[in-house]
């Protein structure tokens, strides 16, 4: 029957490519989404065309602890099984100062930092079941870099990379968790004002796709078995630009 893989915010953008990435390499694929019910439909459908019964579609707030433990629960009854979960649902949006609110600081960590923690948590008896069980955590590049006016959401993500790498040591040898931080990969659907500095700074020289980062979740997730703990940069090297090298 293959393995699973549940993939949160897979409705779009990246948790789309990846749920997409992994279906085509024989995965059945649980896709997480919060309000994108059509799109998330849409790409079930498409899955299911290709092979029958291989996608089914889960909503979930993810800010909301019960629909979250709900949200493992259906995950784990669906097809009983359960071997790769990548936290991918994140919010992102800027929190200048003098501006910040507690409801960004609610929704950002939330969504970021508490929700990956409390879905791996109750997966994790379904999880410890598979013999090739695997986390992977969509972390980013500013988690270890300053991105202005944008305080809380990296500090989400730097705790999510702290987050893997003491989850790392916590459920070995049984799971294995990881992250992929990108770099300029998709733009914000408003665009974005130095989109072409930021390309021209990168020493490849263009934006990432979706695929890329997939694959490297991929990589990671199932094919990368003496790696663990490891948050590994699709950046295009940008993180050499900003880190001044």
């Amino acid at each position: 029957m293959g393995n699973v893989v549940l993939i949160t915010g897979a409705a779009r953008r990246l948790g789309a490519a990846t749920a997409e990435y992994f279906h085509q390499r024989g995965f059945r694929v649980l896709v997480h989404y919060q309000h994108s019910e059509t799109d998330a439909e849409a790409l079930v459908a498409r899955l299911n065309q290709r092979r029958a019964n291989s996608a089914h579609a889960l909503q979930a707030n993810l800010l909301n602890n019960k629909e979250t433990e709900a949200l493992a629960q259906a995950a784990s009854n669906h097809w009983g099984q359960l071997d790769v979960l990548i936290n991918n649902a994140s919010q992102f949006y800027p929190t200048p100062m003098g501006q910040a609110t507690e409801q960004h600081w609610h929704v950002l960590m939330g969504s970021n930092l508490k929700a990956p923690l409390l879905l791996t948590q109750a997966l994790l008896p379904v999880l410890r079941k598979s013999p090739c069980a695997s986390i992977v955590n969509m972390v980013d590049l500013y988690a270890s870099h300053t991105l202005p006016e944008h305080t809380i959401y990296c500090a989400a993500k730097a705790g999510l990379a702290a987050l893997t790498r003491n989850l790392a040591r916590d459920l070995g040898p049984h799971v294995r968790v990881n992250g992929v931080a990108p770099g300029a990969i998709l733009w914000p659907s408003a665009g974005q004002d130095n989109a072409d500095s930021i390309v021209a700074a990168t020493p490849l020289k263009r934006c990432g796709t979706a695929e890329e980062i997939a694959a490297a979740v991929y990589w990671l997730a199932t094919e990368a078995t003496f790696i663990t703990g490891h948050i590994l940069p699709v950046d295009g090297g940008r993180g050499l630009v900003l880190a001044g090298n």
